[in-house]
Formats: C-alpha cells, sequence, structure tokens
C-alpha cells in the first residue's frame, strides 16, 4: 500500500474540525483524521508493506522548466512566474501537525519515502512500476495517479488505486477496466492513456492549458483511435492520416508548443530516486511503543494511536 501523505492529510485538516485540540490548545485535527485513515486503511485492505509518501518537491524544477504554469496559480503573490522549489502554501494550523504525524508513523513503525527534486505522485509511480512481488494499491485524491494502474504482465504486478477524491468512505477503486470505463480511454492501455487524455484536455488545478478547443470528451476520443502519445503527435504534421479531422488538426498543430513539452509534466516519473527511511513491512506492533505512548498523551490522541495499533495487530 503506497499512501500520497499529503493528499490525505490535506483531506483529514478540512475533514475533522479545527476544534480538535491538544492539552495545550494546539490543532491536532489532521494528526487524528490521518492517523485514523491510516487505521482504516490497513484494517480494511491489510497490506503486509505500508509506505507513506512525501512530497519533497511540490513544484519540480524539471516540470516548472517545461511549462512554467504549472501549479503556479497555487503559490501566494506569484500567480503565473512563481520559481519552482518554493513551498506549497499550508494553511497556518496545518504545517506544524505535519511533524508530528510524521513522528507517529516513526514511532509505529510505518516507512514514509520520498525522492529529492519529486512530487509524492513520483514516488508511489516508481515504488509501483520497480515492484515484481507483490501487488499495489496506491491511495490518493488526486486523479492524476489514474495513469499508474494496470494488470500484471510482463513481469509486473498489478497496480490499483483507490480514489478517495470524495472522501475514505466513498473511495473508488481503479483498475484498467474502471479508468476505461470512467474515461472512455482504451482499456489495453488506461493509464497511459488517462495520461494522454489530461494532456489534451489541460487541468486548471495543475496549471495545464490543455488544447483550445478539445475538452475531455475529443481528447478521450483522440486517444482511443492512436496507440501512443508519439502516433498521435507523428499525426498532426501527416495529412494522409484520415484519424484527426481537418478541424482538430489544426487545433493540435496551433497547440504544438504546448504539446511538445507539456508530457513530462504530466507523466509521473518511474525512475526517481526513492529513498525509504527504514523497511517498508508493516509491524504487528510499533517499533517504539513508549515514544508512540508519549505522543499519545502530549498530543490527546490517545483513541487514535489505539486504533492504529489494533489495526496493526491484526
Amino acid at each position: 500500500m503506497l499512501l500520497d501523505a499529503a493528499s490525505l492529510y490535506f483531506r483529514a485538516f478540512y475533514g475533522v474540525p479545527e476544534s480538535i485540540t491538544a492539552p495545550d490548545g494546539t490543532p491536532v485535527n489532521a494528526v487524528r483524521g490521518f492517523t485514523d485513515m491510516v487505521s482504516r486503511l490497513v484494517t480494511e485492505h491489510r497490506p503486509t508493506r505500508l509506505v507513506a509518501c512525501l512530497d519533497l518537491d511540490w513544484r519540480p524544477a524539471f516540470r516548472v522548466d517545461a511549462l512554467p504554469t504549472y501549479k503556479a496559480h497555487r503559490v501566494p503573490g506569484e500567480p503565473d512566474t512563481a520559481p519552482a522549489g518554493v513551498p506549497e502554501e499550508v494553511p497556518d494550523t496545518l504545517a506544524p501537525q505535519v511533524p508530528i504525524l510524521l513522528e507517529v508513523l516513526a514511532a509505529a513503525g510505518i516507512a514514509t519515502g520520498g525522492a529529492v527534486g519529486y512530487e509524492a505522485d513520483d514516488v508511489i509511480g516508481t515504488l509501483a512500476a520497480t515492484e515484481t512481488a507483490d501487488p499495489v494499491l496506491a491511495v490518493s485524491g488526486d486523479r492524476d495517479l489514474m495513469q499508474i494502474v494496470s494488470d500484471a504482465e510482463h513481469g509486473g504486478v498489478h497496480v490499483r488505486l483507490l480514489y478517495v477524491g470524495r472522501g475514505l468512505a466513498k473511495a473508488e477503486l481503479m483498475g484498467p477496466a474502471e479508468v476505461a470505463a470512467k474515461y472512455t480511454v482504451p482499456i489495453g492501455r488506461a493509464g497511459a492513456a488517462y495520461a494522454e487524455m489530461a494532456m489534451l484536455r489541460g487541468d486548471p488545478s495543475d496549471g495545464l492549458p490543455g488544447v483550445p478547443g478539445i475538452g475531455a470528451k475529443t481528447a478521450a476520443t483522440l486517444v482511443g483511435r492512436f496507440e501512443s502519445w508519439a502516433a498521435l503527435r507523428a499525426a498532426v504534421t501527416d495529412r494522409t492520416d484520415t484519424r484527426l479531422s481537418a478541424p482538430v488538426r489544426a487545433k493540435l498543430a496551433a497547440a504544438e508548443p504546448y504539446l511538445s513539452v507539456v508530457e513530462p509534466v504530466v507523466r509521473v516519473a518511474v525512475d526517481a530516486d526513492v529513498r525509504l527511511d527504514r523497511p517498508d513491512v508493516l509491524p504487528a506492533e510499533p517499533v517504539d511503543p513508549e515514544r508512540l505512548a508519549a505522543l499519545a498523551e502530549r498530543w490527546g490522541i490517545g483513541g487514535s494511536v489505539e486504533r492504529l495499533r489494533a489495526a496493526m495487530a491484526r
């Protein structure tokens, strides 16, 4: 199981009231919510290995160099020209909670992983792509991770996404068949095709403009006609290729500067230098029970910690 940690703790922060505080009055709503999410996921899915994947750079330089608008609108005061490497704006009462929840994970013995210069999506993509022993379940509210789903073939393992964009209670388990059905992309390469559809359609939440005049439906139709992104790109300049109509070809040709750089921005990396802080085997009991007990007392999260211990012990 690969957790998109930031995706989950942001959801915990906004889903649990800030009135949930430690004995000293410090808000711990994200800590409690995140810890309870992990407990529920472990209880329901019984992973033998678990990694909480971290954003060591939420706006990597290689993506910004390719497309300067990438997530630029999320940087306060610099909506269009924000540099790479700046910290993401985190609510004032959430930022102090992140180190606490990381301490809880460490005391429990749950591995965290990151890669310098990469996002959590890339950490998840790399760990999923390089796994050869166990099936993989990624957990995230980020649709971008639809692109990692795959079936076990060519020596790999099957990879699924538990999409929690509407909350854990309404989580959707997505594999190639589900992604193909939901987005009308080819099932045989559903993950890759989803990424290509996103490139064409664009995504305002990530600062991706997309191709003007190409919406989600047209984008899905286009990627369904081609066996690869390279083949679609080649058809733009090949006027004998009847899979593109003249109006669509004109729209794609006009967007050539964008299309020529967007692929590495949208596709998750599968070769990041991922480092784990400990082995990823999920222990049956906390590795540092005294430290975990101290954290539970200091921050008033005894109930959440006990639920985590119980989930691990099953």
